[in-house]
């Protein structure tokens, strides 16, 4: 613990000397907060994303809750921000510098942290544990590799697990792994995927065709070079199908532009103004907080994040559209859905540019065989869901606060 002090210590020097004044926040805490407040955080857009279904819970249930959300990123910030949360501060979250740790809990004097997924931090949760604050983690997810870090450093793994004072995890293998190291049995709640309690929620966009838009979804480096590769292929077959390119990172639009513009296809960009209903062949949708649009705009969907080496992003949002599912080989991140899809025949797993030719060239256009594979998609992750765990978090977020709830609570 020692040796991370110190590494965290440099950390936030440097950080607090490098950043600009979009993320002082990192290394600054917030005003004081008048409670009682939850403090929810999420890693980035897809926890987020996924949260939003806790959060609206814990505003029904718990009308005077105060709600501190914290994010990692940016993007993720400017997206929660979007949502015009009422009674809601968002801002990142501090670095893990224990000072600073304890200066936000001074000043937010959460009556619960509320963790999405992922996000395991040393100083973080032993303060909390000090200062009895119950830790409560939703979908939460330890991979192989993680499992195996934290078991080379035990002293350190019983710091950041012990003061978890209950955790839904995402799948069985993460529930091992977490008994493995040391959380006991009787804090484990059931598997949730918050993920799959992703529902169609957007009003369809003018300007696209379903059956003859494609969408590639959260795309990283690397990715888009194949889609654009298959795309320009088979357009030549196909007059009138469009791409929606939605990278994962915004940031990387001019890097995606020229790769578009290397092969030839004029393009519009949704962060420069550019109109979905413009007759350009490829849409490159690089803005935050919009991801329901696209989905519900295109009836075959690539997910990314699956060719390149990232473990694969959420097939439950696609599925919830109805969109014929293609994914590479990279699923760790969502193993158990993709088996169900797999096992099912609920989507096409796609290995580089030729197999996504061979796939826009046989789903482009047909309606009805976009809609069988979304069908079979969709049985298949039906079997997945998170209401038991949500509402076993309920109960538990209750016990744990001690806080009643609100009037209106049973007729939710």
């Amino acid at each position: 613990m020692v040796i991370y002090r110190i590494l965290s210590s440099l950390a936030f020097l440097w950080l607090r000397a490098t950043r600009g004044a979009a993320e002082r926040e990192r290394v600054t805490a917030p005003e004081a907060c008048e409670g009682p407040v939850v403090w929810l955080h999420g890693a980035s857009n897809g926890e987020m994303q996924a949260a939003r279904g806790v959060v609206a819970r814990l505003r029904t249930r718990w009308p005077e809750l105060r709600l501190m959300i914290t994010v990692n990123s940016l993007t993720a910030r400017e997206m929660v921000r979007g949502w015009g949360l009422e009674a809601c501060d968002v801002r990142l979250a501090p670095v893990d510098h224990l000072p600073l740790v304890r200066a936000f809990l001074d000043r937010v004097r959460p009556v619960a942290l509320v963790m999405i997924e992922n996000e395991l931090w040393p100083h973080r949760l032993s303060e909390c544990a000090a200062r009895g604050v119950p830790v409560l983690v939703l979908g939460g997810r330890m991979s192989a590799r993680s499992a195996r870090i934290w078991g080379w450093m035990p002293g350190l793994a019983r710091r950041v697990i012990g003061p978890i004072s209950w955790l839904a995890p995402q799948d069985e293998a993460a529930r091992a792994r977490f008994l493995g190291l040391g959380l006991p049995d009787a804090r484990l709640g059931p598997v949730t995927v918050l993920k799959a309690a992703a529902v169609a929620g957007a009003a369809p966009v003018a300007g696209f065709d379903r059956v003859r838009t494609i969408l590639a979804a959260s795309t990283h480096e690397g990715e888009e070079a194949a889609v654009l590769e298959a795309f320009a292929s088979v357009l030549p077959r196909h007059p009138g199908a469009r791409l929606i390119l939605a990278p994962r990172h915004p940031r990387r639009r001019d890097e995606v532009e020229a790769e578009i513009a290397a092969r030839g296809l004029s393009f519009a960009t949704r962060s420069r103004g550019g109109a979905p209903e413009g007759d350009a062949p490829v849409y490159l949708a690089d803005t935050m907080g919009e991801m329901d649009l696209w989905y519900g705009a295109a009836g075959i969907c690539f997910v990314g994040g699956s060719l390149a080496p990232r473990g694969g992003h959420t097939p439950f949002e696609p599925a919830a559209h109805g969109a014929a599912i293609l994914h590479g080989p990279s699923l760790e991140n969502f193993a158990p859905a993709y088996a169900a899809l797999a096992t099912s025949g609920g989507a096409v797993a796609v290995g580089g540019a030729a197999d996504l030719e061979r796939e826009f060239d046989r789903l482009l256009g047909d309606g009805a065989g976009q809609a069988a594979l979304a069908d079979a998609g969709g049985r298949a992750l039906a079997a997945f869901g998170a209401e038991a765990g949500l509402a076993a978090f309920e109960g538990e977020f209750a016990r744990l606060t001690g806080l009643k709830a609100g009037p209106d609570a049973a007729e939710k």
